[in-house]
């Protein structure tokens, strides 16, 4: 039977994992080995995918990929198949080397009679004991020793050499969701992105720092579950160990889920590098009553452990105190082994390894250990056959030889190398924690399955995922108002006290109704901007990103796109350039460059502004529901896109759905705030850098050409206005004073503001048209009329390339009404809700209507990208082709959206 016949809450032990490539090689790494015992925990809402748990840790898988998976369940009491007996299991030899020193007692005894592994410290000349490591280390001089050019090996000169240089260089590598980045941010004080899924991590960040009279130099490398070439992140963080030669790597690992963690910890034993392993999370191991001797696993692998907790700090110093006592070669755990993997499979290595390790390619083997390297010819990892192709003056002896090993072991164990390797691996881990860690007796269900039970249930699942995305929207309005109307009273009391306190000229104007008109209109808009990243921020934390991907994998496979692609999806609420980077975890490249285009699509930040000035003008009654269903529609665009694009321009097979579902957590709020305030200080440089030069531009380009001939005197006309109605006020107050009534003259007198405002409204709005931003806006408005926009419409829309914000900024200098003249400074808000209430005719057709505004909030959610997002397109990619299909693609969909809702709307209303 296969592991997707299994119901849940049933077990089954692997027998054997089908299927081929990368798939394989990625499942296998994750523990998906024969003899694991794997655990059916549910299905997702659209009973596709579904989660197991195996090692302690939960993994979804897709059903036809689960099928891929033989297992033997004593429920369904199979028969054990007979090509998967014990005896068939064991295939690999675990007979000692008959070279090799017995050492550490019980514990290598039950690692070779019960894990089947063992591990020798051998040096070049053979076998040796401890004594022989310092022979080793001679022999590998520059790994050990880290001489420098001009350095004599003595060893006093050594240590005299070395008590000079105090620039340590650190590399942080570990799987996803260990903590790593945590523990980057704790060390250099830096305020790097942290969440509770895998993938956060999508670039290197590096920080500097000094302790201990040490300056280090930290990288955060991506999260890996291996070093192989299943996915770019796994490929880059060995290139970077190989070329970089950081002094040490830390190893961070989850020490709530040793078993698949300590994988990667044999790949940089393989390696050879030196390494010290940080046990992050050890509050959780302890919690729940496990008890681990880390120590004597240090003494055994011959790498150092240290705990940590690095959301609270512990042991953050003796990390690294530690780290650099390796670095000065003074620890005494550290020493090299060799995970010995059975006499058949050392025979292999040993055989490529003698073809490596010859004088010619010392300039690769020096770099890279020739035993790394031959064991990944035996997993047939693509970049390790393609450095030896350009390295190796023997490549041809080395592919034959390679070549003949892989046929050997596949027909002696009947399994193909890559899991030969991988079982070897985790039958060593498995031989190691058996004598090191007692786990506790576990509870039925876990906090985390309490929570996953309603959260990602069948029936309650989506309605709750979508329940959670209306009320970050909901919240985004309801907690932003207050603040928002004090930040809006504050700018209107300070463009009021510069109106009143500057003298006219071109200074004032520039100041009222540029600066402040510009960044007074986009400023209030801050408070929302920080709860939406709140909101975004918690969920991120909690481990609710990994259940939303989980519930949407099927939908998100009908449509062509991989479940992995969901993430950066969501994480495009928040900013599309963080987001495109995040495609870096999904493994096919036409997925890869899909989601890269479509994410635009999901709304950003930096459009949030747009949609409540809009919002608040003309739908004050549903705010969050209409800003739910902007983005509702942005998701919808997004899937359609997605839909039409993968059968057209990004036909590709079905990549397989493998992701962690890590256990829930509950945030800090320091790291939440922390990072809610990061983005609103980004928002703030944004308003002092783009968005002050934009609207000073913008005011520019409005109040030049210097006094335009205007088609009416506007002047006189409000002169005559003022004295007819002046006239008018004293009769009315005459007549008031016989009949002791006073509206009449209240009447009057309110009249004549308003006619006379009008006139002002009127005014400016020819000049504006006569500017050169008027100009511009009247060349482009025949494209846009069909949609419902006017030239100022239009040319918020262009001004929105640069950033979003900009848009808002520019409607704030086109729409102040009366500008610094009016006795009354009005929101931006109400200026559009009065703007064009008065035209009539063709103009009435451009007027700012519920309709046009809402068809207006549309194109902006839909149209080009900004130029940042471009940018990154451009350089994920690799090529400007895809960021400018992008910007053309979008662009086009916006119109056509808008176009027809604009029209239909139109249809409708006359119907009605």
């Amino acid at each position: 039977m296969t592991l997707a016949d299994l119901k849940n809450g049933e077990k089954g032990t692997i027998t054997k994992v089908l299927g081929r490539g990368a798939f394989r090689k990625r499942i296998i790494e994750m523990g998906f080995v024969r003899g694991k015992e794997v655990e059916v925990i549910k299905n997702a809402p659209l009973k596709d995918p579904i989660e197991y748990r195996i090692m302690g840790y939960n993994v979804s898988l897709r059903r036809n990929e689960a099928r891929l998976i033989e297992v033997y369940s004593q429920k369904k009491q199979e028969p054990l198949p007979s090509s998967h007996t014990v005896e068939e299991n064991s295939k690999i030899p675990t007979e000692p080397n008959p070279h090799e020193r017995p050492r550490w007692g019980r514990l290598i005894n039950m690692i070779r009679n019960g894990g089947g592994r063992h591990y020798t410290d051998e040096a070049p000349d053979g076998p040796h004991t401890f004594r022989g490591i310092e022979r080793h280390r001679r022999w590998r001089g520059r790994r050990f020793n880290r001489l420098h050019p001009g350095e004599a090996p003595d060893r006093d000169l050594n240590k005299n050499a070395l008590q000079k240089i105090r620039t340590i260089n650190i590399a942080l590598v570990g799987n996803p969701n260990c903590g790593k980045t945590t523990l980057f941010n704790y060390l250099s004080g830096s305020r790097e992105k942290v969440g509770n899924y895998g993938g956060v991590t999508v670039e290197a960040k590096k920080a500097q720092f000094r302790v201990h009279s040490y300056h280090f130099n930290v990288i955060d490398l991506p999260g890996t579950y291996s070093i192989t070439e299943y996915t770019p992140e796994e490929l880059f963080v060995r290139n970077y160990i190989f070329d970089e030669k950081p002094d040490v790597v830390i190893n961070v690992i989850d020490s709530s889920n040793l078993e698949r963690n300590l994988y990667l910890t044999t790949q940089l034993i393989d390696m050879d590098i030196k390494v010290v392993v940080a046990l992050n999370m050890f509050d959780e191991l302890e919690g729940k009553g496990d008890t681990f001797d880390y120590e004597t696993l240090g003494r055994m692998i011959g790498i150092p452990f240290v705990r940590t907790v690095s959301t609270r700090g512990d042991g953050v110093d003796d990390l690294i105190k530690k780290a650099i006592d390796v670095y000065e070669d003074r620890d005494k755990t550290v020493r090299h082994i060799h995970i010995n993997y059975g006499t058949e499979i050392e025979r292999s290595i040993t055989a490529i390894q003698d073809r490596i390790k010859i004088e010619e390619n010392f300039p690769l083997t020096d770099i890279i250990s020739s035993r790394f390297l031959a064991i990944k010819l035996l997993e047939k990892d693509k970049p390790s056959e393609e450095k030896i192709f350009r390295h190796c003056a023997n490549r041809t002896e080395i592919f034959h030889e390679t070549a003949a090993e892989i046929m050997r072991l596949e027909q002696l164990i009947k399994e193909d190398s890559e899991s030969i390797i991988s079982d070897a691996k985790y039958a060593f881990i498995a031989g190691a924690l058996k004598e090191t860690f007692r786990p506790a007796r576990r509870p039925r269900m876990t906090g985390s399955e309490k929570i996953d039970y309603i959260v990602t249930h069948s029936l309650f699942g989506i309605p709750l995922f979508i329940f959670f995305m209306w009320l970050t929207f909901q919240m985004t309005f309801t907690l932003g108002d207050y603040p928002m109307a004090w930040i809006d009273t504050a700018m209107g009391l300070l463009s009021a006290f510069v109106s009143h306190t500057m003298p006219a000229g071109p200074l004032k104007s520039l100041i009222v109704d540029g600066i402040l008109a510009g960044i007074g209109g986009v400023i209030i808009f801050l408070p929302n901007i920080l709860i939406l990243f709140f909101m975004i921020s918690f969920m991120e934390d909690t481990g609710y990103m990994a259940r939303a991907a989980f519930i949407m994998d099927k939908v998100m496979h009908r449509i062509g796109l991989h479940g992995k692609s969901f993430i950066p999806m969501l994480m495009g609420f928040g900013c599309n350039v963080p987001a495109i980077m995040a495609t870096r975890t999904i493994e096919s490249r036409n997925d890869r460059l899909l989601t890269m285009i479509i994410i635009p699509f999901m709304s950003c930040s930096a459009r949030l502004p747009v949609y409540v000035l809009f919002i608040s003008a003309f739908f004050s009654e549903n705010k969050g529901s209409m800003l739910f269903l902007i983005y509702a529609i942005g998701i919808l665009t997004a899937a359609l896109s997605g839909i039409l694009l993968k059968k057209s321009l990004f036909k590709s097979s079905d990549i397989p759905f493998v992701m962690e579902l890590p256990p829930y957590r509950m945030p800090k709020l320091r790291t939440i705030t922390r990072h809610m305030w990061e983005k609103g200080a980004e928002y703030l440089k944004k308003i002092g850098g783009i968005i002050l030069v934009a609207s000073i531009i913008i005011w520019a380009l409005g109040n030049y050409p210097l006094d335009p001939k205007l088609s009416r005197d506007y002047e006189k006309e409000i002169f005559q206005t003022g004295e007819r109605y002046d006239v008018m006020i004293t009769a009315a107050q005459k007549k008031a004073v016989n009949n002791n009534r006073t509206f009449t003259a209240q009447n009057l007198l309110r009249e004549k503001g308003e006619r006379i405002n009008l006139l002002k409204y009127d005014r400016e709005s020819e000049r504006l048209s006569l500017s050169y931003i008027g100009r511009i806006g009247h060349l482009v408005e025949p494209v846009m009329r069909p949609l419902g926009f006017d030239w100022k419409m239009s040319v918020s829309i262009m001004t929105g390339l640069a950033a979003k914000e900009v848009v808002v900024g520019t409607m704030g200098v086109l729409y102040h009404a009366g500008g610094s003249d009016s006795k009354e400074t009005s929101t931006l808000i109400n200026n559009l809700r009065n703007a064009d209430n008065h035209r009539e005719g063709r103009d009435r057709e451009a007027a700012l209507t519920p309709l046009s505004a809402f068809t207006f909030v549309l194109f902006i959610l839909l149209y080009f990208p900004c130029v940042a997002v471009l940018a990154t397109i451009r350089r994920e990619s690799g090529t400007w082709r895809w960021a400018l299909f992008s910007a053309l693609y979008s662009t086009t969909v916006a119109w056509l959206i808008s176009f027809m809702v604009y029209q239909a709307g139109k249809y409708l209303i006359g119907i009605l």
